[in-house]
């Protein structure tokens, strides 16, 4: 992690909305309100009690197993592509561990980012994300810790947000990019698991959602990834699914699926601008 001056010059105190500066490790505004960073380098940044503390440390670890195994790779590389060239920038709502925020980064020599969730075990991970990836704990559902027109671009990978500050926070001609699944995404472990499913309807919802923003365009991201029983308990593990089910009920379901499995990758890659 390294506290960029891009990353830091873009936030905002979260108790009085003053800016703030960094001295040694600990973020302070002119009002005395003080942040001190975590040994790890991320920085809690939450006037209250937030009020989903997101996913947990076993979660992460699902999700880093299936991130490493490149079975994301394809969401990533829509999610990549969708960014603007120019982009400086880029902030990063329910970022987990940072994966697809590193991906964006690394894609311009001189883009900057801040990856905001709602969990400390994610702030620990995305804090060694990238160097040039600053993270930051807070409730990615309500006011986010950002100055007025800071963000280049806004993305958001099956994670909740707030459309009003999102709106906010993007420049004039900014990009919120969000990344949803469709019905038919790992079709071959919800069906047979009996999964939590995606409703037909999520596009529409996502739009109504927004209203402080225009639609600019949707593409579909598809692909085919082998998945061996460790995978599929991870992949089943990483998601919301693992807060009703315990390991042993994820094993105990995947140990009756095929073993390697096909699965789908199905998401869209939505974009909207202030």
């Amino acid at each position: 992690m390294t506290a960029t001056p891009e990353a830091i010059a873009a936030l905002r105190c979260p108790v009085c909305h003053g800016p703030l500066a960094l001295d040694g490790r600990v973020l302070g505004c002119p009002d005395g309100h003080r942040f001190d960073l975590a040994r790890q380098g991320y920085a809690t940044l939450a006037a209250g009690a937030i009020r989903h503390p997101g996913d947990t440390p076993a979660m992460l670890d699902a999700r880093t197993v299936v991130q490493d195994a490149g079975m994301q790779a394809a969401i990533t590389r829509g999610l990549v592509e969708a960014v603007p060239a120019d982009a400086r920038l880029v902030v990063d709502l329910g970022a987990g561990t940072g994966h697809h925020l590193a991906a964006v980064v690394e894609g311009a020599p001189d883009r900057h980012g801040i990856a905001i969730d709602s969990a400390k075990p994610a702030g620990k991970r995305a804090a060694r994300a990238h160097d040039r990836v600053f993270a930051v704990v807070a409730d990615v559902t309500a006011e986010l810790p950002l100055g007025e027109g800071v963000a280049d671009v806004v993305t958001c990978v099956f994670a909740p947000r707030n459309g009003a500050e999102i709106a906010r926070v993007l420049r004039p001609g900014g990009r919120l990019v969000v990344v949803t699944p469709t019905p038919d995404h790992l079709a071959e472990l919800v069906e047979p698991l009996g999964l939590l499913t995606v409703d037909a309807d999520k596009a529409e919802r996502l739009e109504a959602g927004l209203p402080d923003l225009r639609l600019l365009g949707r593409e579909s991201v598809r692909d085919t990834v082998t998945v061996d029983h460790t995978l599929a308990r991870a992949i089943v593990g990483m998601g919301p699914n693992a807060f009703h089910l315990t390991p042993d009920d994820i094993a105990d379901l995947v140990a009756g699926l095929p073993d390697p499995l096909d699965v789908t990758i199905a998401v869209e890659v939505t974009t909207f601008t202030p």
